[in-house]
């Protein structure tokens, strides 16, 4: 009798799958609201950085690979963040590289500040902004006219509701930008925060081989795969936690490559002028 009335009590526990789903155009029009760029997000954090990246055989199995850990700090309006790389293959970057890294970033600060003293480079430099931030606007409405997008189930991710949406490009749709040529030859998995409409997790894979540099640099091969997985900080915004990629590429078309890469970021804190240079002791 009593697996006879653990089951009944489960039969008649509500769950999560019993809720309907979202309207999607509501749940659509928020998430939409919500997207921003990683750049943005961790432009006010500094944070640790930790990458693996490997060259693998067929069977999966590293045959060689480089570790490398960074701290990482906000960049320059419209550059890439400053990573001050701090361990090689598990042992610490000696102390005078630290100081030519650090010696090489402040001298292109000032050369910076100096060049932002001029009206016309600041108006160049908004410009350039402005322009960026079109250009990701412009893809993420693109998405809706490239994908069928559904939303399949509810499922639980880093203890938080997610919607599991499903993303199948379209095949009589003809994209004109380079981004939306791209987005056509993947098909992607992604997790959204019921509450908070945030992206939790997105999974994609390539369906069709491609070609970059009319494929005499580089062919990236049917079967490439990629995983981006965010993290809630301090319970008040969503921050990379993950990136995961493993690639099969024939660069010049001779030499063939099989790569993975595991990027891990950790220790977010805020970032102010006043913020200590030197991390923790982890």
């Amino acid at each position: 009798m009593r697996p006879l009335f653990l089951t009944l009590l489960l039969l008649a526990t509500p769950n999560a799958q019993d809720r309907p789903l979202p309207d999607y155009e509501t749940f659509a029009a928020q998430v939409k609201i919500h997207l921003a760029t990683d750049e943005e997000r961790q432009s006010g954090y500094m944070f640790t950085e930790r990458r693996v990246n490997q060259n693998i055989d067929a069977g999966g199995r590293a045959t060689s690979q480089e570790v490398s850990v960074f701290e990482v700090y906000p960049g320059l309006p419209g550059e890439d963040r400053y990573r001050r790389r701090i361990e090689e293959n598990g042992r610490p970057v000696p102390a005078e590289k630290l100081a030519k890294q650090d010696r090489e970033r402040r001298e292109n600060v000032e050369a910076y500040a100096r060049k932002l003293l001029k009206d016309s480079e600041r108006q160049k430099v908004t410009r350039e902004l402005a322009t960026e931030r079109r250009k990701y606007t412009d893809a993420i409405e693109y998405l809706s006219r490239i994908y069928d997008i559904h939303m399949v189930r509810r499922e639980p991710i880093r203890g938080h509701d997610t919607i599991l949406a499903v993303l199948t490009p379209r095949r009589d749709v003809k994209p004109k930008t380079p981004d939306g040529k791209i987005m056509r030859h993947f098909t992607a998995r992604a997790w959204i925060s019921e509450s908070d409409y945030e992206l939790v997790r997105v999974e994609v894979e390539a369906i069709d081989d491609l070609s970059f540099g009319l494929g005499v640099f580089a062919r990236i091969h049917k079967g490439t795969v990629a995983m981006f997985e965010r993290q809630k900080v301090n319970n008040e915004v969503w921050l990379p936690a993950e990136v995961t990629w493993t690639a099969s590429a024939r660069v010049m078309l001779l030499k063939r490559l099989r790569l993975r890469s595991v990027s891990e970021f950790s220790n977010y804190r805020k970032f102010t002028v006043d913020t200590s240079t030197t991390y923790a002791p982890r």
